[in-house]
């Protein structure tokens, strides 16, 4: 049986007359609540929402979710007259200093962590796949390392900054690549290692607790499953469930090297630094290169090599159809950053960007 796989999203809250984002996410929040219940949340910065799906057994009930979700977030920001919004960074408003929501946990963020909080106004989609415990986790973490930058360049979501083009495809992970703990993961020999390093970095006040574990792969804090952090907030419904459910290929797959005993591979932090750049820089569309033997290759053909990776998983689970025609609309379509600066090239308006993005957001 597949494993059970759920997504976390968030979406910023943008006026409808200027398209600027404002800080409205707590009033949208209690209001969705009504109909989404502890799935509905607010973040760090008053600028966005978050929402939740239950966990899914398959890319059908996902989408649905997925569907479902954004429908009750979009309404409960209809009600308070304000919009949301599936991009990664703003497109357009007064991002600094930041809107902090209310609250000890953040007051506390920003205490620790003062003016990186300022630029967190990013929006990203957090895939969850269950794991029978942390020990799996840590080691499937670190079979997934290799494939990290390919996931970012099928993700990038956030060409846009505050009314300018970065000329990145990913301009959110540039923020959290100052954070003390974030990016790609180390290699962990063992969980015990896992837990010796965290330890370190919680004593030395690197960590504020292990909810500020931003490795983009992790053990998550909360539920029993391996959190995959990586991406931008995908467009619609429809590409965020195929980016769930190729991360949950990918899982499986890791799942079974680990049970045959087969090292994972070891690429240097360097190296995924240097690719994770490459990858926000230019998205599909550029050139990486593959960390495990050093050698250029294009993004587009790394896409490739990790759909051949996973097929085995993908025809178990039934979703190799729709996800590898997924992959291919990312592939020839474009990505969402791509499909942004299309719809800016139409008329030369960032409003047309943010346009866009309210009606993917809903799949209108």
């Amino acid at each position: 049986m597949a494993l059970r796989m759920g997504i976390e999203e968030e979406y910023f809250v943008v006026d409808p007359g200027s398209r600027e984002v404002v800080p409205r996410a707590a009033a949208v929040v209690r209001r969705a609540e009504r109909a989404l219940g502890e799935r509905a949340s607010t973040e760090l910065v008053d600028f966005l929402a978050e929402a939740k799906t239950p966990p899914c057994d398959d890319l059908d009930k996902l989408e649905e979710q997925v569907g479902s979700m954004r429908a009750a977030m979009a309404d409960a920001a209809a009600a308070e007259g304000v919009r949301l919004a599936a991009t990664g960074t703003p497109v357009l408003g007064d991002l600094v200093p930041a809107p902090i929501s209310a609250g000890a946990r953040y007051a506390e963020s920003l205490a620790v962590y003062r003016a990186l909080d300022d630029e967190q106004s990013i929006c990203s989609c957090h895939v969850h796949v269950e794991m029978p415990d942390r020990e799996r986790a840590v080691a499937v973490s670190n079979h997934l390392r290799p494939w990290l930058p390919t996931l970012l360049a099928l993700a990038a979501n956030s060409p846009y900054w505050a009314g300018r083009d970065t000329g990145h495809a990913c301009w959110r992970v540039m923020a959290w690549a100052r954070w003390p703990v974030a990016g790609p993961p180390p290699y962990f020999e063992s969980y015990a290692h896992y837990e010796e390093l965290v330890g370190t970095l919680l004593g030395c006040g690197a960590l504020m607790d292990t909810g500020t574990i931003f490795w983009d792969v992790r053990p998550s804090a909360r539920l029993p499953t391996v959190e995959v952090r990586l991406g931008d907030v995908a467009p619609t419904a429809a590409d965020a469930s195929v980016f769930a459910a190729l991360i949950r290929a990918l899982v499986e797959t890791s799942v079974r090297a680990v049970e045959a005993g087969e090292p994972a591979p070891g690429p240097s932090q360097e190296m995924l630094r240097a690719a994770y750049w490459l990858a926000a820089r230019d998205g599909l569309a550029g050139d990486g290169v593959d960390v495990c033997t050093g050698r250029p290759a294009a993004f587009r053909a790394l896409a490739g090599d990790l759909l051949a990776h996973v097929l085995p998983a993908l025809r178990d689970s039934g979703d190799l159809d729709r996800v590898a025609a997924g992959v291919r609309r990312l592939i020839t379509g474009g990505t969402g950053a791509e499909r942004q600066r299309a719809a800016y090239r139409r008329r030369g308006r960032l409003t047309d960007v943010v346009d866009a993005a309210l009606l993917r957001t809903r799949d209108l």
